[in-house]
C-alpha cells in the first residue's frame, strides 16, 4: 500500500516525494493504521523496494488488497504524480465502501470521475468484468491501463491479442477504440490502435509510443491519429493464416469445411470479396473469413440480382450461426453499447462500397445489385484477387 492514516488521523500518501529521513521520523513518531480495515500497517522503508505500508500476516485486508508486486507500486506511483503535475484531482488507492472497490487511482477530469487501474497481472475475466461493471454502474469511467510487459510485438503492424488483452479495450469519447498500456522502466504510455484481427489471436495494429513526461491525460483518453491498412498486406497475411489453418483443422474446423463443401466451395478458391477487414471484426472471435463465409451462404448465395436482404435476414443468420457455435462473440466489459452484429452490418456496407450490394437512400433494407463471382481455379483465383486489389484498395480502411 502507499497510503495510511495516522493515529492522529493525518492522511499520508507514499505517492509524494518523501524524504527517507522525513519518513523515518515520522515512523518514530506516528502510529498507522489501515483506511481500509483500520488494522495497523509498517510503514516500509527497505533500500530495494519502494517505500510502502504493509499490514501484519495473516490480515484479511492484506489477502484482498495487498498482494502488489514492485512493478504495481511503482506504476500507480508514476502514474499519480503525471496526474498531480497536471494540477489534476486524484487520490491515490482511494476505497469506495459503496462499491467495495479500491482503484489504484481515482481522479476527476472535465465533471466526469474515473477509476485507473494499473495491472500488472493477468486477471480472470469473471473478476474483470465483475470491477469494471460496478465502476460502470456507479458512476465511474474505468481507465484500465495494461503493463507494458504484455505487449509483445511480432512485427512493426502485427500483435497477438489474448482476451486479457481485449478486456483493456475501450472506447474515446469520439468513438475511437484502443487499448492503453504503460511500461514503468521505459515510463513510456503505448497506445494500441486500429485493431483489426484477421485470426483468434493475431491482429493488425498501431502502435504509438507517448514518453510520460511530455504528455497529458486528454492524450490518453482521446487519441486522435488516423491509420490506414494495406489491402494488399492483409490479403498476404490472411492466405497464410488460412493455409496454416487447413493444414491443422480442429473439430470445428472441420465442421465449416464440411459445410463450404456441401455448398460447392473451395477454401483455396474463395473469392477475394470474402475475408476482407472491418472496424468492428473484433467484436467476433471467429476469424473474419469465416463468418464472412457464412453470410455469404445465407444470405447471398441463393440471391439474384435485385433481390433483397432484410435486416431480419441478418439478424436471423447471425443469431443461427452463434446459437450453434460456428460464430463466437468476445466479452469487452468496457464497450457496452456496442453490438457484435455490427461486424456483420459493417460487412454488407462494405460490400456496398463495392457495388455488390445498394440501397437507396430511405431504405434500410440492401439489395443484391451483382453476383460474387465463385473462381474455378487457382489461376481464375490470383487474377480475380489481382483485379479486386488494384481496383479496390483505396477505398478499404479500418
Amino acid at each position: 500500500m502507499l497510503t495510511a492514516i495516522t493515529k492522529t488521523g493525518r492522511k499520508v500518501c507514499l505517492g509524494l516525494n518523501f524524504q527517507k529521513e522525513t519518513l523515518i521520523l515520522l515512523r518514530k513518531k506516528e502510529k498507522f493504521i489501515c483506511p481500509i480495515c483500520n488494522e495497523s500497517v509498517v510503514l516500509k522503508l527497505g533500500d530495494h523496494r519502494i517505500f510502502h505500508f504493509a499490514h501484519i500476516n495473516g490480515s484479511q485486508c492484506r489477502n484482498t488488497f495487498e498482494n502488489e508486486t514492485l512493478e504495481h507500486l511503482e506504476g500507480k506511483r508514476q502514474l499519480f504524480q503525471w496526474l498531480m503535475k497536471q494540477k489534476i484531482p486524484a487520490e491515490l488507492e482511494f476505497y469506495d465502501r459503496q462499491i467495495q472497490q479500491r482503484p489504484d487511482i481515482m481522479f476527476k477530469y472535465k465533471g466526469q470521475r474515473y477509476a485507473l487501474e494499473f495491472q500488472c497481472s493477468t486477471l480472470p475475466d469473471k473478476i474483470f468484468n465483475k470491477r469494471t461493471h460496478a465502476y460502470l454502474d456507479n458512476g465511474y469511467k474505468p481507465l484500465w491501463i495494461m503493463s507494458g510487459k504484455h505487449i509483445q510485438q511480432r512485427r512493426k503492424d502485427l500483435l497477438a491479442l489474448s482476451n486479457f488483452h481485449y478486456s483493456f479495450l475501450r472506447p474515446s469519447s469520439s468513438g475511437r477504440l484502443y487499448i492503453p498500456a504503460y511500461s514503468t522502466e521505459q515510463q513510456l504510455f503505448l497506445l494500441v490502435e486500429s485493431i483489426t484481427p484477421f485470426s483468434i489471436k493475431n491482429s493488425f495494429v498501431d502502435m504509438s509510443t507517448l514518453p510520460i513526461q511530455s504528455i497529458e491525460l486528454n492524450s490518453i483518453l482521446e487519441p486522435i491519429k488516423n491509420h490506414s491498412l494495406s489491402l494488399t498486406r492483409w490479403n498476404k497475411e490472411m492466405e497464410k493464416f488460412i493455409f496454416n489453418w487447413a493444414l491443422h483443422p480442429n473439430v470445428r474446423n472441420k465442421l465449416f469445411l464440411q459445410e463450404i463443401y456441401h455448398h460447392g466451395l473451395n477454401l483455396f478458391l474463395l473469392p477475394p470479396e470474402i475475408g476482407l477487414p472491418v472496424t468492428h471484426s473484433f467484436l467476433l472471435e471467429t476469424p473474419p473469413f469465416i463468418w464472412q463465409t457464412y453470410i455469404f451462404l445465407d444470405l447471398i448465395a441463393n440471391k439474384k440480382p435485385g433481390d433483397y436482404i432484410t435486416l431480419k435476414e441478418v439478424n436471423a443468420s447471425f443469431q443461427k450461426r452463434i446459437y450453434k457455435k460456428q460464430i463466437t462473440t468476445r466479452t469487452l466489459p468496457q464497450l457496452r453499447n456496442i453490438q457484435p452484429i455490427t461486424a456483420f452490418i459493417e460487412y454488407l456496407q462494405l460490400l456496398e462500397k463495392l457495388k455488390i450490394l445498394s440501397r437507396k437512400e430511405d431504405e434500410v433494407n440492401f439489395r443484391l445489385t451483382r453476383m460474387i463471382i465463385l473462381p474455378r481455379s487457382n489461376s481464375e483465383r490470383e487474377q480475380s484477387k489481382q483485379f479486386f486489389l488494384e481496383k479496390n484498395n483505396h477505398i478499404l480502411f479500418r
